[in-house]
């Protein structure tokens, strides 16, 4: 239902741009109320105005990214692709003693709670949304007392991901990859042998379709909880990361390693560490993708290997220590963040700085005397 207007709204809003004229939220809005006295549309009213509204704002929002060129022109929604999902503010919803009241509704949701809110949190927004998988879900938006700055530990730690194993540290340790994907694959492949012969629009196809987006749920929801877990520990643990500024966008073209990448899940790993690091009064450093951690050694910092094929392991510099290609690239993305830090190049550190070089292959200058 949700999807209707938002639609509507952005054909009315596309159709007076091609006529070089701009409507805002306020225009649409009364667009609505309009809609709503037709005879087309008057079920509309059978539903909170709130929900309706939210998706006239997100309609706004997504204007103002395009003319600001931080996103693409906003696109109709679909009915098989969208999400569903549907939000309320705090003048639609009732919550006490742990039950929820929807706006236009005469009885709480059934909800099944994944935890209580924190001591002294009120909801502020609440969405309803349903996944591919058909199940749904309630989130609120608080504000949670509980959530503050950890005590300063003044430690760090570089961060090189992978595929054997998911994080090597610069402290040694490795954390396997835990290959979640490879654990369903033959029952997915399965599942998707028996989607591709159902006719398209049967009953069959859409009850062996919701096999298939269960299984992916699963997958997903175990990949999130192995996440969640290693990212908790990695803040708690230490004052500062330094990860690498990996284009996961561009690695997954690689065919032979699409997949594994995909499962490794670096984007949500990144930030997941990002978002928990601002909550917790930690540091996420990402060095620059081009700074070459495992081809420099560690050890003497002068020698630069000129190839390093992905199944070269282990290697000896001229200096004579064998590195773990793993270990030691975590041992230079370490030093390279702290150097990025004193630099003052910030936790995003540009491509290229006034001077023309990445701001972790910056060398302190030598002063005359």
């Amino acid at each position: 239902m949700l999807r209707l207007p938002d639609n509507m709204a952005l054909a009315a809003r596309t159709e007076a741009w091609t006529r070089q004229e701009r409507t805002n939220y306020h225009q649409t809005s009364a667009m609505l109320t309009a809609w709503k006295k037709t005879e087309e549309l008057a079920y509309l009213n059978e539903v909170s105005s709130v929900p309706l509204q939210q998706a006239l704002r997100h309609l706004q929002t997504a204007f103002t990214h395009f003319f600001g060129r931080r996103a693409r022109y906003p696109r109709f929604k679909s009915r098989k692709k969208t999400r569903r999902s549907a939000e309320y503010t705090s003048s639609a919803f009732r919550f006490r003693d742990g039950k929820l009241t929807l706006a236009k509704m005469t009885e709480p949701l059934a909800v099944v709670w994944s935890r209580p809110l924190p001591v002294g949190a009120k909801p502020s927004t609440v969405t309803v949304s349903q996944d591919s998988a058909g199940r749904w879900f309630v989130s609120l938006l608080c504000d949670d007392p509980g959530v503050k700055p950890l005590p300063e530990n003044g430690n760090a730690v570089g961060i090189d991901v992978g595929l054997e194993h998911l994080l090597t540290l610069s402290t040694g340790e490795k954390i396997t990859n835990p290959r979640h994907e490879r654990r369903d694959r033959a029952a997915l492949a399965k599942q998707q042998r028996r989607l591709a012969k159902k006719e398209k629009g049967s009953a069959n196809r859409a009850r062996t379709r919701l096999k298939v987006a269960k299984i992916h749920a699963r997958i997903a929801d175990r990949r999130r909880d192995t996440l969640h877990k290693i990212t908790t520990r990695l803040v708690r643990e230490n004052q500062t990361i330094v990860i690498e500024d990996l284009t996961v966008r561009n690695m997954v073209k690689n065919r032979k390693l699409a997949r594994a990448i995909s499962d490794a899940a670096w984007s949500e790993l990144r930030s997941m560490l990002e978002y928990k690091a601002v909550w917790y009064g930690r540091e996420v450093i990402a060095v620059d993708r081009w700074f070459p951690s495992s081809r420099l050694c560690s050890a003497c910092g002068g020698t630069l290997q000129e190839k390093m094929p992905l199944n070269v392991r282990t290697w000896t510099c001229d200096c004579g220590v064998t590195h773990d290609r793993d270990v030691n690239a975590a041992h230079n993305l370490l030093a390279a963040g702290l150097a990025v830090t004193v630099c003052g190049a910030g936790a995003r550190p540009q491509r290229s700085t006034p001077d023309g070089q990445s701001a972790t292959k910056q060398k302190p200058s030598r002063r005359e005397p």
